[in-house]
């Protein structure tokens, strides 16, 4: 257990973003008066850091810039609360996979200098369970890149975690790239390419894993970026998701706002945002050519994850899966008394994903309630 849980911490995750991307993203933002101490808290501890983010910026023009990746990336997609995060884990048993830490998450800029420092100072303070579902949290785990992107461009959708009031806006700008400017792509491409080339130098890896929901409305220009990519897609029961992403967002995310919304007006975005990030999937799966996708129910992996995973590597063509085969059925194994979060349907629950999500439902083949 670290010092501080969700609620209590005293600052936001943008204390690790440089000092452009923290103007960026918080210029001309409204602060709730009740949230003016954490954020400037928060003002002043990036700004005291952000110097230091020259040392990594030069080891990595020295090292890694013009270095060419070895493989393109495997990419976990999915919406938030699908199975991504335990499908991710399965897959980083495998040391040929790089990924990104939770460490490099909140600090993306002290990665190759520094990392020693402020890493043991992290794991002291932050919790050591994720807050919604009890999975475990440490410095070192595979962790969802989005939040390390977060703190490197201002072209992030995870900017409504701060800032809700924004959150429609940034969905159609940042998930789905639907309003997002030749600019801005072009800044997302060079950022992101930077984070997986970081990632790799700081795992050891010779392929990116990458675990990003956000990511699933972006197949186009992630295959622009490697043309050989390669994508496994999570569907999950659409009344589950719902009432854990919503569990999610109302209760975890509520500590990093630096303003609210109503909890109603966050449901009424859960419920659009949603759609928004199937339909890109649905419109932008089709580009990939045979053997680049893999479409599975996290029920299904549920049920039978050695057996899913192995079929996962055959058909995408993913190396190493004998030497890897060990080590993902032991970490499977260990997972088997873990005690997931229950569910419990309410009408109002049924009726909103019915009249919202009643195409996911039908096309995924999940029966109505």
């Amino acid at each position: 257990m670290g010092l501080f849980n969700y609620s209590q911490l005293p600052v936001n995750t943008l204390v690790g973003a440089d000092w452009k991307t923290f103007k960026q993203v918080t210029e001309g933002q409204h602060i709730a008066p009740e949230k003016r101490a954490s954020f400037l808290l928060t003002k002043a501890t990036c700004r005291l850091l952000s110097p230091f983010a020259c040392l990594q910026n030069k080891k990595y023009r020295k090292l890694l810039s013009n270095k060419p990746l070895e493989n393109d990336p495997l990419f976990i997609l999915g919406h938030w609360r699908s199975g991504t995060t335990f499908v991710h884990n399965i897959f980083a048993q495998d040391k040929h996979f790089g990924y990104t830490t939770t460490y490099q998450t909140v600090f993306p800029h002290y990665i190759m200098a520094m990392q020693g420092f402020f890493k043991p100072v992290m794991k002291m303070v932050m919790p050591s369970k994720r807050p919604t579902d009890n999975m475990e949290l440490a410095p070192d785990l595979p962790q969802e890149e989005e939040f390390a992107l977060s703190n490197m461009t201002a072209c992030n959708y995870y900017n409504f975690w701060f800032f809700p009031e924004r959150m429609q806006e940034w969905c159609d700008r940042f998930l789905t790239f639907k309003d997002i400017t030749d600019e801005e792509l072009q800044e997302f491409k060079q950022t992101f390419e930077k984070l997986v080339k970081i990632s790799l130098w700081n795992t050891g890896g010779t392929q990116y894993l990458s675990k990003n929901p956000p990511h699933t409305g972006r197949i186009k220009t992630l295959s622009e970026l490697f043309p050989n990519a390669k994508f496994v897609f999570l569907m999950r029961n659409p009344y589950t998701v719902f009432e854990s992403t919503r569990s999610f967002y109302l209760n975890t995310i509520k500590p990093l706002q630096f303003h609210t919304i109503s909890d109603e007006e966050m449901e009424q975005n859960i419920l659009r945002n949603y759609m928004e990030l199937y339909h890109a999937y649905k419109e932008q799966k089709n580009t990939l050519r045979k053997g680049r996708l893999y479409e599975v129910r996290f029920e299904d992996i549920e049920q039978d994850a050695l057996t899913i995973t192995e079929d996962i590597y055959r058909k995408l063509d993913l190396p190493g899966w004998e030497e890897a085969k060990p080590a993902i059925e032991k970490y499977i194994l260990g997972k088997k008394g873990y005690k997931k979060n229950k569910y419990q349907y309410n009408p109002r629950t049924v009726q909103l994903v019915n009249e919202h999500w009643g195409e996911a439902l039908d096309v995924w083949g999940y029966e109505r309630l």
